[in-house]
């Protein structure tokens, strides 16, 4: 086993019956599944986050939750992040007083934005004789909402694996009708 170091990497996972959006701006599901090699040929191992979460944990510290991986502009609060015996589970918030929050609730509901991808440093990993490289430690530092997903086993769903997207609707629009307001209109 060998240690990797260096810049940030980033694993986008296709959020399907994975992502869940409910009450309008909650979402849920599967940022990363265990087993399963993505397109770069990456498999993330069961136990790869335990530490990180531990870590964050007990600094006080949440996972972020970006828009399309850029650390200036969070959209949102990852309220439950954690690993079960399928992946990366996270359930969280975007933010109503943030702009490109609104958008992507937007989107979502439109179905033009349906992939989480996550941002981390690998800390354990080792190739197998296949050639692809087996996750096993990382320090995650964000999930994010993203256009284009690697993990194509993740897609965007919902309960009973359909996405209700009449609350996000009805919320872009509603944020729309308060801005053409607040403008002045």
């Amino acid at each position: 086993m060998s240690d990797f170091e260096g810049a940030p990497e980033r694993k986008f996972a296709r959020a399907g019956e994975a992502l869940v959006v409910a009450d309008g701006a909650v979402i849920e599901g599967y940022a990363s599944y265990f087993g399963k090699p993505d397109k770069g040929g990456d498999v993330v191992l069961p136990g790869a986050y335990a530490a990180s979460l531990k870590a964050l944990e007990k600094a006080g510290r949440r996972v972020k939750m970006l828009w399309q991986h850029d650390p200036a502009q969070p959209i949102g609060i990852w309220d439950e992040v954690y690993e079960d015996d399928r992946g990366l589970y996270v359930k969280g918030r975007l933010l109503a007083d943030v702009a490109r929050a609104r958008e992507a609730a937007a989107l979502i509901g439109a179905g033009a934005i349906d992939g989480l991808s996550i941002g981390y440093r690998t800390v354990k990993a080792e190739k197998d004789g296949r050639g692809q490289r087996l996750l096993r430690e990382l320090e995650l530092w964000e999930v994010s909402l993203v256009t284009f997903p690697m993990l194509p086993e993740a897609r965007v769903g919902a309960k009973e694996e359909q996405l209700e997207v009449a609350p996000l609707r009805e919320l872009a629009q509603l944020f729309e009708e308060a801005r053409w307001e607040l403008a002045g209109h």
